[in-house]
């Protein structure tokens, strides 16, 4: 593979032979978050890159904000795997990759340092400036990949993005209540989950689909319950999530 220049001025560029040409569309217009989940960044670093594993990342975050490019953001990189985003089945073709350096869930979740945080902003909004990607299109893995992906988790600090502009959190302040109508409490946040972009069928039925996909809305804007639960609270935090940005951005 020919060496390339960096698209992020601050990148070590370690190229990795795993991408390929966007399929339907010609620059990314989301940028999709992810942890490593490895013992170290060296090692998640040498997995990206090695042929045989068939996955890929455009960056790599250290947790001392070092960041390595490793597929142009020109190019498809395979980090998403199977998933999903308002009407969107190829998330690698739309898509910028970022992995996080930290062991995750399986092999001790650690808190953020501050200066992979403040790298991580930095790239995001570098990134986003470039292409145009609005807060709303920064996403979680877990949002594209709800009930397979877990990643970056709930310790992530979407706030500290969204107050950056480049990312969102739960609406900040008071919540405006929730308007359910008995029975189709269930299907209301199905069809209001679905309208932001998770890939859920609207039943009116509380069945798993509409589990994983609560609890990938919980890590993202509920990071303190994770449980999958459909009830008021949940309804009425993505209500107002709906209700302070126009429909425009939710697509």
């Amino acid at each position: 593979m020919t060496m390339f220049e960096p698209d992020f001025r601050a990148a070590r560029v370690r190229p990795s032979p795993n991408h390929g040409e966007r399929l339907g569309c010609t620059a990314p217009d989301m940028i999709i978050l992810h942890y490593t989940g490895m013992a170290t960044g060296e090692a998640a670093e040498d997995r990206l890159c090695a042929p045989e594993s068939q996955v890929s990342s455009h960056y790599l975050v250290y947790e001392d904000g070092a960041v390595v490019q490793m597929v142009r953001e020109a190019d498809r990189a395979w980090h998403a795997g199977k998933s999903f985003w308002a009407g969107i089945n190829d998330i690698n073709s739309h898509s910028v990759g970022i992995e996080i350096v930290n062991p995750g869930h399986a092999l001790g979740y650690c808190d953020f340092p501050e200066p992979q945080i403040e790298a991580v902003i930095r790239l995001c909004r570098d990134i986003a400036t470039r292409h145009g990607v609005a807060p709303v299109r920064i996403l979680a893995h877990s949002d594209v990949a709800p009930g397979r992906k877990i990643d970056p988790g709930e310790k992530f600090p979407w706030s500290r993005l969204e107050a950056a502009g480049v990312g969102l959190a739960a609406p900040s302040g008071p919540l405006s209540e929730a308007k359910p109508c008995g029975p189709d409490l269930v299907l209301q946040t199905q069809q209001a989950l679905a309208f932001w972009g998770y890939g859920i069928e609207p039943t009116g039925v509380e069945d798993e689909q509409t589990r994983v996909v609560v609890e990938a809305f919980q890590r993202h804007f509920m990071p303190a319950r994770i449980d999958g639960r459909v009830d008021p609270a949940v309804l009425a935090v993505i209500q107002n999530l709906l209700g302070s940005r126009p429909p425009t951005q939710v697509s």
